[in-house]
């Protein structure tokens, strides 16, 4: 599978040279690219699926694996782990030629999809956006899951206790240093108290308090996104992704149609773990028809 070797500058300042893996389907027609959820890779099921869905109705796409996430570096630097992730997607998509682009994601992906078009609007064609997460037990769950394990491990112990997480623990490394063996030697080169302060600050970004409706993003910033967008709505039964959030935010975006997606209110909590994104592919007529009516 292609790799690009990319520097990033992160949070406007820090340089990292990141490895990350990706896949361009289709070779022709408008350039999009799709973050998946979580810390999921590009294989997912559902991710490849809905690439396929967009090129074979005549689109470019990107899909690739973020930092931390399939084959691509760990990376410990930014104010956020999705901040660093968006600017790595910008950069990625430079290297690439493709921009710019329409910055698809779900969930997770979601989010650094947003914080790709606040922060990289010279990328940016439009945006679209579902599950995206949000509220009080919704953030707070993500906060424990991507960081908890990792603070305890090096809280009284060593990186040899994080990089010894078993895959039975959620936010582990186990699948990146098995897809980029390269990864575990550099989890071992953060120093302990670094790496705790690292995931501590990661982690506080999930607070749902201040003026961040999506962690990461001021709500002004995102009032500033001038770009086309579509927000689907979240389901009534999603804890994780509440019908709140996405609502609050097609309000704040001011150039976003919020729109209902193609399954069932209770598509996040009938999904099993391994098939999240299972419908994800649902979405490509809906995603292709608009932009071909909204965009130039």
């Amino acid at each position: 599978m292609p790799k690009a070797d990319v520097a990033v500058k992160i949070d406007g300042e820090k340089v990292e040279k990141l490895t990350l893996g990706y896949e361009v389907i289709g070779d022709a027609g408008r350039p999009w690219a799709i973050t998946p959820g979580g810390r999921f890779s590009r294989d997912y099921p559902g991710v490849r699926e809905l690439a396929v869905a967009l090129a074979d109705l005549g689109n470019t796409v990107l899909i690739y694996d973020r930092p931390n996430a399939g084959e691509s570096d760990v990376c410990f630097t930014g104010s956020t782990e999705s901040a660093m992730q968006a600017d790595a997607l910008a950069a990625l998509l430079s290297h690439l030629e493709l921009t710019p682009a329409v910055i698809v994601g779900g969930s997770g992906g979601a989010r650094v999809s947003l914080l790709t078009a606040v922060r990289h609007r010279d990328v940016t064609r439009a945006l679209a956006v579902w599950m995206v997460s949000g509220g009080v037990f919704g953030l707070m769950s993500i906060g424990t899951t991507y960081c908890a394990s990792s603070i305890r491990a090096v809280w009284n112990g060593s990186m040899e206790a994080v990089v010894g997480l078993p895959e039975t623990e959620q936010g582990n490394w186990q699948e990146v240093m098995r897809r980029n063996p390269a990864n575990r030697q550099k989890l071992l080169d953060q120093g302990p108290d670094q790496f705790k302060e690292t995931m501590l600050r990661w982690m506080a970004a999930y607070c749902a308090c201040g003026d961040q409706l999506i962690p990461g993003v001021a709500d002004a910033d995102a009032r500033a996104m001038d770009r086309p967008a579509i927000v689907f709505r979240s389901g009534t039964s999603d804890p994780f992704h509440t019908r709140e959030t996405s609502e609050q935010l097609a309000e704040v975006l001011p150039k976003a149609e919020l729109l209902e997606p193609p399954w069932e209110d209770t598509e996040w909590i009938d999904s099993k773990i391994g098939h999240r994104f299972d419908n994800w592919p649902r979405l490509a007529p809906v995603l292709h028809h608009w932009a071909a009516k909204n965009l130039a």
